[in-house]
């Protein structure tokens, strides 16, 4: 620690924050050109890269390049100014949801993006109510205005009366979508005129120019942009820190991130008004000051990010203290010592070693340790954070290995793949064949493991669909089973356990629930899955 800092300056130096998005709103983009701005990156690449164009930062893997998909979430840290940014991207995919719901629970803001022309869909809208649960921050990006789109002040109300939040924009576009000429900003009248670069490759040239030129250059664009910040003056309709940091309010940015419009604003917007690390609440509700000795909890893993030595990266969100390279900690949930050694500095695939670490950073610690999504690592033996929640699988199907031969590949590949949290494996203990039986969010998922095994552990597999849509897990007195229960079974219902051993119904449809639940009336039925189980000495 250099003489001088403290936890807190570094703390206050810090900006970890998501992207969110519908599919195809523009969140990869988004993310490539702030990596841009910053000079995190020479030239930004593309979600669908052409031949000899660079594909995106954040879309490391070889499914994500093929298919101009982000599949899975990436950390990506790098300095803004006087600022460390952390910024996770996300998948916006419905399918990778689950992914994106732990990736929230790590970050202090979120950027929320939305295409123009559509305004805000469906998973924008889930994902939001997310961050809502956990009183997130959210600035708003108004993306795609290169395009014909929908009236700006159309989108204001939109927001106010989908999500709840008073939109307070603080640039105002002039011109239309599709014809787009620039921004105001609102708190100094400035007019700032944007020019296209091939692609969005590189930094568009931006010139401020004042509202006399502005109006003599821009004309009615110019006038009917005036009349609408007029009516937003009229409403009141501004920037303010305290709403914005209380969840009430969403201060809105407009642009273009396929041609740069408007990102530089953002960028600095993040600097200004996203909020430091704060004290974050352990499971007894006791406040973690940000000086408190080093803690943090594993929000996300991830195997194979360098394929050749098989490696596997738990990322940790730093809550507290100074996080040091090869510190002493204590796993909460085994209760066993820990060295944090072979410490991470993450950039989308790329990575360096890492010897400091504060509150708001994350870090990836490489190697097989026992650590599942949602776990507490901390110096202080005492301490756990709350469980990141598991999400009921609403797809199953077997995977088969195709080949005797490559069984051992296709074991290790299959059991690594689950521990990133992307699937549940349940066991049905009245099977002849003991095929593994998968749970997903979406059947993407079944997808990306069959590939992920093929091309990463060259184990050949086949996905077969199983009949079941819903599982419920089986409690009494507020626990799991973990003997199997005495319980009448629908016809198509089957008894399964999961991971931990747990004991659930899988059900084909939710017409079977309610059966379920009436001939079962002494037992208790949850969608959500149970916690792990702590690890106790025997």
């Amino acid at each position: 620690m250099e003489t001088g800092t403290t936890i807190s300056d570094e703390a206050l130096r810090r900006r970890t924050f998501a992207i969110i998005s519908h599919p195809d709103a523009g969140k990869t983009s988004l993310t490539e050109k702030f990596l841009l701005y910053a000079g995190a990156i020479q030239d930004a690449g593309s979600v669908r890269a052409r031949a000899g164009q660079r594909s995106a930062t954040s879309d490391w893997m070889e499914m994500e390049r093929q298919r101009g998909i982000s599949i899975s979430s990436t950390v990506l840290q790098f300095p803004y100014g006087d600022h460390v940014f952390n910024l996770l991207d996300t998948s916006g995919h419905r399918d990778f949801s689950e992914d994106t719901y732990r990736v929230l629970a790590a970050v202090d803001a979120v950027i929320m993006v939305l295409d123009t022309a559509k305004g805000i869909e469906a998973q924008t809208l889930k994902l939001f109510n997310v961050c809502r649960s956990r009183n997130l921050p959210v600035l708003t990006f108004f993306n795609k205005f290169d395009r014909p789109g929908r009236d700006p002040l159309e989108l204001l109300d939109e927001v106010e009366q989908q999500i709840g939040l008073r939109a307070t924009p603080a640039t105002w576009p002039v011109g239309q979508p599709g014809d787009f000429r620039g921004t105001i900003d609102r708190r100094t009248g400035l007019f700032t005129k944007y020019t296209r670069t091939a692609r969005g490759a590189a930094e568009a040239p931006e010139e401020i120019i004042d509202a006399e030129r502005a109006a003599a250059e821009e004309g009615d664009a110019w006038k009917v942009a005036l009349d609408s910040c007029s009516l937003l003056d009229a409403i009141e309709a501004n920037v303010d820190l305290p709403s914005f940091l209380a969840g009430k309010s969403t201060p809105v940015f407009v642009g273009s991130a396929l041609t740069n419009f408007g990102v530089r604003a953002l960028l600095d917007a993040v600097a200004e008004l996203a909020p430091p690390p704060i004290p974050r609440f352990d499971l007894a509700e006791n406040e973690r000051a940000l000086e408190s000795p080093f803690s943090g909890f594993v929000f996300k893993i991830q195997a194979n990010m360098n394929p050749k030595h098989r490696d596997r990266v738990s990322f940790i969100r730093v809550v507290s203290g100074c996080f040091r390279r090869d510190m002493l900690a204590t796993h909460i949930r085994t209760g066993k010592p820990v060295r944090l050694g072979n410490s991470q500095r993450l950039f989308a695939q790329d990575r360096e070693t890492v010897d400091e670490a504060w509150a708001g950073d994350v870090v990836g610690i490489v190697g097989n340790y026992d650590f599942l999504i949602g776990d507490t690592v901390s110096e202080d033996a005492s301490l756990q954070f709350s469980e990141i929640p598991r999400f009921p699988p609403e797809c199953f199907a077997y995977i088969r290995n195709s080949s005797t031969a490559k069984f051992k590949r296709f074991r290790e590949g299959l059991d690594q793949l689950l521990k990133e949290g992307v699937a549940q494996q349940f066991e049905l203990p009245d099977a002849v064949a003991r095929v593994p039986l998968l749970g997903a969010v979406g059947p993407l998922q079944f997808e990306v493991m069959q590939y992920r095994l093929e091309t990463e552990y060259s184990a050949d597999c086949r996905v077969e669909t199983a009949p079941w849509q819903f599982a419920r897990w089986i409690l009494k007195e507020g626990s799991p089973f973990l003997e199997r229960p005495e319980i009448l079974l629908p016809s198509g219902c089957t008894l399964a356990r999961d991971s931990f051993g747990f004991w659930v119904v899988l059900l084909p449809s939710s017409w079977t629930i309610g059966y379920l639940e009436e001939k079962n009336a002494d037992l208790t039925f949850t969608a959500a899955p149970p916690h792990a189980p702590p690890i106790t000495e025997s």
